[in-house]
């Protein structure tokens, strides 16, 4: 058995969709799970309606027809029996949201695994009846029925013991000879008392990579827009290079840092199972890729870059200007974990403690205000964070050149620089 993702870009319009059964096709009779992501922007899209709806404005209605009528039109042309039962099916879930927008609201992030998670539900079920309609047997499979989470919105920690007897229990009888394919959703799962949650954004990975450690899957593939693993984004390096294989140690690292190939929590599992993770361009099926396993060397080893923009850098001090020690420390990272904000970069000295985060609209304002109340808070927005993977002296000079860095840090193998926007022409 393999196990197949497909990204939100490889599902994004009528042709991408076609693409994916054109792939199927490929491994004919082969037993497999494809995962699959919301289609195109669709999760930005749901997630603007969460906003509108938590703050009180009245657009979330608005926003939600415009994602409506992206799906309508998808479904137009890849359905032209207007009668089709997949029409009803997608309705359906559409209605399931508004059913939330007429209720009073409730927790954001709670809100936001409600209505988000509809995404991924929407997509799988016309990507399953429309390999129907081509003749490619396949089984839909409701992932929230085998991956049990804790109630942790939007970061949903799995149950592993109970999601894999769950998972068992459903997935294999579903594969047979005249069935040899399941498609199921990524990134969502449910608690106990079956509310949907969300296992953090980009996480269809995670989705795939689980399913593979309970199966014992023979591989992971994760078809991309990009041709595999690249030691930088096309879109900000125009001479990226692309990495034939990859540690399991540095696809980790590469992950944590930001990379946004493989999202960060997807590698553990099929280490534990030495399960080998292939990343293939589903623009072209038959090139070689990226993989990533045991016992491989990462080549060419050259440095990579990680870029993240959107960044706040925070800097907190004792009142009394007393040392940060440990009870400070403690009292500090308690802060972060009871609001889920994650820190990309922390440094400490002897008064202050500094840390790099996402800026988050609803998170970072509360983050700061609980932390002034112990200690004096400075900030900075509009920040970016560039990590350099294997780098050496003269990347970072290029790099920072002309910049204004406010924290920098290196180690052996590792360099992370925190710098002002770079200035636009004018």
């Amino acid at each position: 058995m393999k196990i197949f993702k497909f990204g939100g870009a490889s599902v994004k319009d009528v042709e991408s969709v076609k693409n994916v059964s054109a792939i199927l096709k490929l491994f004919p009779g082969e037993p497999l799970v494809v995962v699959v992501s919301a289609m195109a922007k669709t999760t930005n899209a749901l997630e603007k309606v969460v906003k509108a709806y938590c703050s009180g404005s009245d657009e979330s209605a608005a926003l939600l027809n415009e994602v409506k009528s992206f799906h309508a039109q998808l479904l137009e042309q890849l359905f032209p029996d207007a009668n089709a039962e997949v029409y009803t099916k997608v309705n359906n879930y559409f209605v399931e949201i508004e059913w939330v927008l007429e209720e009073e609201p409730r927790e954001y992030d709670f809100v936001y695994d409600q209505i988000v998670s509809f995404g991924e539900l929407i997509s799988t079920t016309i990507i399953s009846y429309f390999l129907d309609g081509l003749g490619i047997a396949n089984r839909w499979v409701d992932i929230r029925d085998c991956l049990l989470t804790d109630n942790t919105y939007r970061e949903g920690k799995v149950n592993w013991e109970e999601s894999a007897k769950r998972v068992k229990a459903i997935i294999p009888d579903l594969i047979n000879e005249r069935n040899p394919i399941v498609i199921t959703q990524g990134f969502i799962g449910a608690t106990s008392e079956n509310y949907t949650t969300t296992l953090g954004r980009e996480g269809s990975d995670y989705t795939a990579a689980i399913l593979a450690h309970i199966l014992e899957a023979e591989s992971v593939t994760i078809w991309k827009d990009v041709p595999g693993v690249l030691n930088a984004d096309p879109k900000f390096f125009n001479d990226a290079q692309k990495l034939e294989q990859l540690s399991y140690h540095d696809a980790i690292e590469l992950a944590y840092y930001g990379a946004s190939v493989i999202h960060p929590k997807t590698i553990k599992p099929l280490e534990n199972k030495n399960i080998p993770l292939y990343v293939k361009s589903f623009l072209q099926p038959q090139a070689k890729g990226t993989v990533i396993g045991k016992d491989l060397q990462t080549k060419p080893q050259v440095p990579s870059f990680i870029f993240k923009s959107d960044q706040v850098l925070i800097s907190i001090a004792a009142k009394d200007f007393s040392f940060i020690a440990e009870e400070n420390l403690s009292s500090i990272f308690s802060c972060f974990a009871d609001l889920g904000v994650k820190m990309n970069l922390m440094q400490n000295s002897a008064i202050s403690f500094s840390v790099c985060i996402d800026d988050d609209a609803f998170k970072t304002p509360k983050l700061i205000e609980l932390l002034k109340k112990d200690y004096w808070v400075r900030y900075n927005a509009g920040l970016q964070l560039y990590t350099i993977r294997y780098y050496y002296p003269s990347t970072i000079e290029t790099l920072s050149q002309g910049r204004d860095i406010l924290l920098e840090q290196r180690s052996r193998t590792t360099a992370q620089i925190v710098m002002k926007e770079a200035e636009k022409p004018a």
